[in-house]
């Protein structure tokens, strides 16, 4: 008997029509490509990261592309949280799938202050605090645990939709952090972000990227985030879902991210070659279970033997 195939994946109280998300950092504010592809068939939309002020990001160079995935360096670059509101919200709002808004700050009262305001439109579906950027001139926040809980803890007290905690797969051991964003109160999280990294001009003798490192996503990182995911999918301790976010190419990957222990996938690399990338993995992935007689990709969450 042939079953009919169903996408619609419950993230954290929210319902998307397929786990298909974009990845913040790669996708602009998410609304620019719609002369390009159908917005509207993606499970949901996750900005680039906001900030309170204006954020120049870093200087030139900034982005590299390897043999197998891509170098970046832009620092968080965004137009701030004010001209966000006024220039971008109501454009993503009609695209009609769930918006995610990730932001970061220099501190804790920072993603406070930035949550509050973003609590007063309801159209958000939910925040991603942004906790582990690889590329900026600071420590990332998710390697100290005590701001970790901070952060996730404060926020989470002022708004009244779902906090997603977006990890580094550098912690030695990810699932610590996992498990102290759940316990501050974050009902997602996203495993993980890029891994610092450099390439070097063998004529100038100097860095591709202005900071010398930057962060390095796309095909090449995929097998390190899965074996994140998994981890802290399989933590007994850590309740909460998981969006993984790491190399993912095509239809297969998204499946063995699921089976790896995700709800949901975002987005980036492959998003930012060819934004018609996205529509191709969301129809792979519907064939794949189509074609195994899967009636729910919900089956398959977390669900790979040993």
């Amino acid at each position: 008997m042939i079953r009919q195939t169903d996408l619609t994946v419950n993230f954290a109280g929210i319902k998307l029509k397929n786990p298909v998300l974009t990845a913040s950092g790669t996708f602009g504010y998410g609304h620019e490509v719609s002369d390009l592809i159908s917005l509207s068939k993606l499970g949901g939309i996750i900005t680039k990261t906001i900030t309170l002020h204006p954020n120049n990001g870093n200087a030139q160079p900034r982005l590299y592309e390897t043999d197998y995935g891509i170098l970046n360096s832009i620092g968080l670059q965004n137009i701030g949280l004010e001209s966000f509101i006024q220039n971008h919200l109501q454009k993503l709002y009609k695209i009609g799938v769930p918006i995610i808004v990730s932001i970061a700050g220099q501190a804790t009262n920072e993603y406070i202050k930035i949550a509050k305001i973003l609590s007063e439109h309801s159209i958000i579906s939910a925040i991603e605090l942004n906790l582990s950027c690889p590329n900026l001139q600071k420590n990332i926040i998710c390697s100290d645990l005590s701001m970790l809980q901070s952060i996730v803890y404060n926020v989470k007290n002022v708004l009244n939709i779902p906090v997603i905690a977006k990890l580094s797969p550098l912690n030695a051991d990810i699932t610590k952090p996992a498990f102290i964003a759940q316990e501050a109160g974050a009902d997602a999280l996203t495993i993980a972000n890029t891994y610092p990294a450099m390439a070097i001009d063998i004529d100038t003798y100097k860095p591709k990227l202005s900071t010398i490192k930057g962060g390095l996503s796309g095909p090449c990182i995929k097998p390190i985030t899965l074996r994140c995911v998994y981890d802290v999918y399989k933590k007994s301790n850590i309740k909460i879902p998981i969006i993984g976010c790491g190399g993912i190419s095509n239809g297969s990957d998204v499946i063995e991210f699921i089976l790896a222990g995700a709800t949901a996938v975002s987005i980036g690399s492959v998003s930012l070659n060819s934004p018609s990338n996205l529509i191709t993995i969301i129809d792979e992935t519907y064939n794949i279970l189509k074609r195994k007689n899967i009636s729910s990709i919900t089956d398959l969450i977390g669900q790979i033997k040993s």
